[in-house]
Parts: C-alpha cells; sequence; structure tokens
C-alpha cells in the first residue's frame, strides 16, 4: 500500500515539473486555448510546479497517508487551475456558480474524508492538508456580497486554521524526522506566501467573470436543476429559501466538516445570514443561534454575544470549527464546558477566560488584559498578536503558541502541571523553540525569610 502511494507521489511530482510546458495538466472539459496562455494562468502552472511540487516530494519521502492526503492536495491544485480557465467563461448566477465550484468542492470533501475521525499515526498531518484546501476556494469570489472576503484576506485565513494543525507536526517532528519539519515548511509556504502572493498580483479583486448577456455556450457547465443533490453531502435540505451568491457560496465552501459526532448541518449554517465557510452561527445579527453541535451534558450548545459585551461558547464537543467573527476590545469571551473544540477569535478583545474545558484549542488575534486558563485539561492557546498576561489556574497539560509580538507576556500559573510555551525560533523560519515551565519549586529559609527558585534537573 504505502510503495504505491509513493508511486503515485513520483507520478504526481514529474507531472507537475512538465506544468509549465506542452504537458500541462489536460482540462476537464473543454477549454478555450486562448484562456489557458493567460498569463495568470502560466503563472499558477508555475505556482503549482514549484510549491505543490516540493509538498508532493517531501510526501513522497514519508509516504503512507501522508502522500495520500498530498496527492489529494495535488489533485485539488489542478482543479483550481482548470476552474481559473474557465472563470472567464462562466456567468456567476446562483446556479451556474454551484455547479461550477463541484469539482472543486468534491475534492475538498475527498481529503476531509481521510481525515474526519482517523486514528492514523499522522492524524495532524491530514487535519493540516485538508483544512488547508479551503483557501482555493477563493476562486468563487463573485464580489462582496458572496459570503467570503476577498482573496487575499480568505487565502490567509484559512491557512490559519490549518496552522494549528500544522504547528502540532513541527512539535512532534522537530528533533525526530526532518522529513515532516520539510513537509510542514512546504506546505505552509505554499499558502503563506505563495498562494496569498499570487492571488495578491493576479486576483487582488477576485476572477474576472464573464460579463451578463455574452452567450455561455462555451461553458463546460450547465446550471443544477432544482432538484439536484446538496453539495454539502451530510447535509439536509434547509426549508428556508436562500437568495443571493452569499447562498451558493455558502453551500459550496462549506464541505464535510472535520469532526467526529456530526450528524447534521442546522439551517443557520446554511442560510443567507451566514458569514463565514465554517458552519459557525452568523454573527452579523448578533442573535443567540441554537448550536449545531450537542453536548454530553444537558446543557444546551451556544456560541452568543450577551448584551453587546461578552461572547459565550458553552457545551460544545467535537466542533473543530467555531468562529467569533466579529468582535472588538470593548468585549470579552468567556469559553466554558467545551471539549475536543477549537475556537478561533478573528479580532482583538478584551480578554478571554477558558473554564473547564478537555482537549480545547484557542486561537485569537490579540487580548487587551489577559487570557485565563482555569480548571481544565489540555489546552492548547495561540496568540497571533499582544496579550499582556496570561494566567493559568488548576490545569493540566496546556500548550502556549507565542508570537513575536507576545514575547513580553506575563504568564502566571498556580495549582498546574505540564505547562509549555513555544515560541518562534528566531534563528530559523517557522520552527518553534519549547519551553517546560516548571511545575515544581523550592523554597529555603535564609536572612530570615523564605527565598523560592523552581527545581531543575540535570541531565546526569
Amino acid at each position: 500500500m504505502e510503495e504505491a502511494l509513493v508511486g503515485r507521489l513520483e507520478a504526481a511530482v514529474s507531472r507537475l515539473e512538465a506544468l509549465g510546458g506542452a504537458g500541462a495538466h489536460p482540462p476537464l472539459g473543454q477549454v478555450d486555448h486562448a484562456s489557458a496562455q493567460d498569463p495568470a494562468v502560466v503563472a499558477f502552472d508555475e505556482l503549482v510546479a514549484s510549491a505543490v511540487g516540493r509538498v508532493s516530494a517531501a510526501a513522497g519521502k514519508i509516504g503512507a497517508d501522508v502522500a495520500e492526503v498530498t496527492a489529494v492536495l495535488e489533485k485539488a491544485f489542478l482543479v483550481g487551475k482548470d476552474l481559473l480557465v474557465r472563470t472567464k467563461q462562466t456567468q456567476p448566477t446562483m446556479d451556474s456558480m454551484a455547479a461550477f465550484m463541484v469539482p472543486l468542492n468534491e475534492t475538498i470533501l475527498e481529503a476531509n474524508a481521510l481525515a474526519d475521525g482517523t486514528r492514523s499515526s499522522h492524524a495532524n498531518h491530514l487535519k493540516a492538508a485538508a483544512g488547508s484546501l479551503a483557501a482555493l476556494t477563493w476562486i468563487g469570489y463573485t464580489g462582496k456580497d458572496c459570503g467570503m472576503p476577498l482573496p487575499i484576506a480568505h487565502v490567509e485565513e484559512s491557512w490559519q486554521m490549518a496552522e494549528f494543525y500544522s504547528n502540532k507536526v513541527l512539535v512532534e517532528y522537530k528533533n525526530k524526522d526532518p522529513d515532516h519539519v520539510e513537509w510542514v515548511k512546504a506546505l505552509k509556504e505554499l499558502f503563506v506566501p505563495s498562494l496569498r502572493d499570487y492571488v495578491k498580483r493576479f486576483y487582488p479583486l477576485g476572477p474576472m467573470w464573464q460579463p451578463p448577456g455574452i452567450s455561455t455556450s462555451k461553458a463546460p457547465y450547465a446550471p443544477c436543476p432544482p432538484s439536484s443533490a446538496p453539495l454539502f453531502s451530510s447535509a439536509a435540505q434547509s426549508s428556508q429559501p436562500k437568495t443571493g451568491m452569499s447562498a451558493v457560496f455558502a453551500e459550496i465552501s462549506s464541505g464535510k466538516s472535520m469532526t467526529q459526532g456530526l450528524r447534521t448541518v442546522s439551517d443557520d449554517m446554511k442560510s443567507k445570514n451566514r458569514t463565514d465557510r465554517t458552519g459557525v452561527v452568523a454573527v452579523e445579527r448578533k442573535e443567540a443561534h441554537k448550536a449545531p453541535y450537542s453536548s454530553s451534558s444537558k446543557s444546551p450548545a451556544k456560541l452568543e454575544l450577551q448584551m453587546g459585551r461578552k461572547w459565550v461558547v458553552e457545551h460544545h464537543v467535537g466542533n473543530k470549527n467555531l468562529i467569533i467573527e466579529e468582535c472588538d476590545t470593548k468585549q470579552s469571551v468567556y469559553v466554558f464546558g467545551c471539549k475536543d473544540c477549537v475556537l478561533q477569535v478573528k479580532g482583538k478583545v478584551n480578554n478571554i477566560t477558558i473554564d473547564k474545558c478537555a482537549k480545547m484549542g484557542v486561537l485569537f488575534k490579540g487580548v487587551v488584559a489577559a487570557c485565563e486558563i482555569v480548571n481544565s485539561n489540555s489546552v492548547e492557546v495561540q496568540c497571533e498578536g499582544s496579550v499582556p498576561t496570561i494566567s493559568i489556574d488548576n490545569t493540566s497539560g496546556c500548550q502556549l503558541y507565542l508570537s513575536m509580538e507576545s514575547l513580553e507576556t506575563s504568564i502566571t500559573t498556580a495549582k498546574s502541571s505540564e505547562i509549555n510555551a513555544l515560541v518562534p525560533d528566531a534563528n530559523s523560519d517557522g520552527d518553534w523553540v519549547e519551553h517546560s515551565l516548571p511545575q515544581q519549586y523550592i523554597h529555603a529559609f535564609r536572612d530570615g525569610q523564605f527565598t523560592t527558585s523552581p527545581a531543575s534537573h540535570s541531565g546526569g
């Protein structure tokens, strides 16, 4: 099995090396030859040949399911290239866009299926690769009302969620296996800066779609009939009618979530009020919505803004796609009773509290006051900006990922164990240096008072 996967990767690398010339990937359907020679399309070929080729080469050395998911990633980029060629042949209506994005959506679902509920020893590799593919859906951007940010921001934000898992791979393999480290570095550089810079250069405001009123006879896909199956394969049909291109994007970009215990998708996740690709409750109206995930407790799951000041995230289980999109420095975030979840806070807030959570990951831009972790187990916190104070109380197992801006933070711990802080390595690109914070102390009575120092252990 592994030899076959490595063979696929070697063949993929050979195909990628030939992409720049006459041996380029054949289109999925009829394509205008002039469009394929567009400088933007040629540059995308070059990006695939170099950046995707590097990821594939590293995966070939690892083999196993890392090679398999990387082959799907390669396929997604080739599909993305084909869609870029087709944009000038497509009018962005609800029906045409739903059909247009089907090949990419199906490829993302294929990657998610590999990562969903896996017990693989490479689970973090799979989740990082599968999660990163959401960045390619920038190709479906049709304007400010389509339900996604501008393409550059979309690529960056999509990678941020995947980076949570890629950082885990770096920490695990940094001193063990350079092939895994190379794969992670290549994956990150594929999206940031390579894909981001490509979009910034050629498509900062999105693809150039065919203007209305021009014949679409060359368009490769016919509009979806009303009775077609939903693109979200596990979703129940919404009873609430969708309107506008935002509804189309909500359908084509959601894909299958990489969470366990997912049964159905609520109307809130599929409605016109949805503001992101993740299936999190809409924040535009700042109203409480019924959460789509059930909790192991009798209390209902919540993600809501209370009194305009406090974001409450409670009793979620297995939800890796919790997002607080619209927030400000006057608001606080309180996370309570969540298990096996990942929360992303996309703006800077006053403070964040994580209480009675287990296997919880929190990514945030920054806080004005403090981030507090209390009464919890196996928590991972990543700060992308500044955080003056981090307080950890009665917690077992906490990983802190600090940015360069947050290195001056003050960390206070009490009744806690297995606390590690990871900081960027100034001598390398993308590596982390792990520091274990002491949990044992020596108290000595000297000169009329007790002095306290952390216990250290020699290697002897």
